[in-house]
């Protein structure tokens, strides 16, 4: 646990767990753990299979997730998702050096035409997002960035670099070429997608007061950048 009063948990999810059970993760997922945790008491808005889950984070995707223990509280933390004021800050390893040091990109993003578990970034359509990035360290065919999510879209940083021309690395989704560029030029295979919920701030739903958290690295995503360094 990251933090925890009697109104919501923010866990450090782990990247081998899903949040709540689905398709292949019927048993052994975060929903399961904070049930037993948390005593059952979670908010029911989620419904049997989600309960207490307010937002949600990619299987392979690690760090930090809150999850509201009432209604009152799940209801107050979705309305302020919804209004986009809430601070979610992601590491992402991505493949190659990006041209900018820093940049915004504002691409909508919609289902992909002919592969349905694939989203896509489209000028025609789709829902407006946007993503605000930093180089913060630039490494062997590799580079480390950090991602501001102004909007909340699915896979969307996932679809944003490789929107950009620089897909995360470890991706079989989005930007197998450029991942295979990758494990030929450094002898490196990423067990995963390398990103990293590190730091979410929102509004204590009672008190009004910033709570602030931040999730370290795990082992696999200090490892990768060791490897690639």
């Amino acid at each position: 646990m990251l933090y925890e009063d009697h109104v919501l948990v923010v866990v450090n999810k782990s990247p081998d767990i899903a949040v709540h059970p689905g398709n292949g993760h019927e048993r052994h997922t975060l929903v399961n753990a904070l049930l037993h945790h948390c005593h059952g008491q979670l908010s029911g808005i989620g419904g049997v299979a989600r309960p207490g889950i307010v937002h949600r984070l990619d299987l392979e995707t690690s760090g930090c997730l809150v999850v509201a223990k009432d209604d009152a509280t799940h209801l107050a933390l979705s309305q302020q998702f919804a209004g986009r004021t809430v601070g979610k800050l992601y590491h992402a390893l991505v493949c190659g050096s990006p041209t900018r040091n820093a940049g915004e990109i504002k691409v909508a993003i919609a289902r992909h035409p002919t592969h349905r578990k694939r989203m896509a970034a489209t000028e025609s359509g789709g829902r407006a997002s946007w993503t605000s990035y930093e180089v913060q360290r630039r490494m062997k065919a590799a580079s480390l960035v950090h991602c501001t999510l102004h909007t909340g879209r699915t896979h969307q940083i996932r679809v944003h670099l490789e929107h950009l021309g620089y897909p995360v690395v470890g991706d079989t989704i989005y930007g197998k070429r450029l991942n295979k560029q990758l494990r030929e030029q450094t002898g490196y295979a990423a067990p995963r997608q390398m990103l990293h919920a590190a730091r979410l701030t929102f509004a204590h739903p009672q008190t009004g007061q910033m709570v602030a958290v931040e999730a370290p690295w795990p082992r696999d995503f200090a490892e990768a950048v060791k490897a690639l360094s």
